[in-house]
């Protein structure tokens, strides 16, 4: 065996299908493509989404609003949670590992505290964000609030 001799493995080499070269070959004339129409001609390209002429999905589904890409979500966490676990864990501070710990929230998420519920413990709290009656529902029981 030489270099002069190799072929492909047979079986793995296939002709391309030679398409509008005479009506001899079987596929002259219209090469394949049918009667007039857009996809008949040269130079043809479909819209993405186009359906033939229907309604495209992205044109009958409806919308509404906008989606504001500078929004920040944040994990609520009542005062009631708060209570709960001061009581179950004696803890008297409250941050972020904290609530981490016990499965309250995960590392990447902004923590708000929320006013819900009635708190009994004095407590330090640290988080993101905090709404009016729960700051003052802490400060009213000696706790300190750390906004971060």
């Amino acid at each position: 065996m030489d270099l002069s001799n190799l072929k492909p493995a047979e079986g793995s080499v296939k002709n391309n299908k030679r398409l509008g070269r005479g009506q001899g070959s079987g596929r002259g004339g219209t090469a394949t493509k049918g009667h007039k129409g857009a996809q008949s001609r040269s130079g043809y390209k479909r819209k993405i989404g186009f359906e033939g002429g229907q309604m495209p999905l992205y044109r009958r589904v409806p919308k509404f609003g906008f989606k504001n890409i500078n929004r920040k979500e944040f994990r609520g966490i009542n005062l009631h949670v708060l209570q709960e676990l001061a009581e179950k864990k004696n803890i008297t501070v409250i941050n972020k590992d904290v609530l981490i710990d016990n499965g309250l929230a995960s590392k990447n998420d902004l923590i708000k505290i929320l006013g819900m519920g009635e708190l009994k413990a004095k407590l330090e709290v640290t988080a993101n964000g905090f709404t009016k009656t729960a700051q003052a529902a802490i400060e009213e029981q000696g706790g300190t609030v750390t906004k971060i």
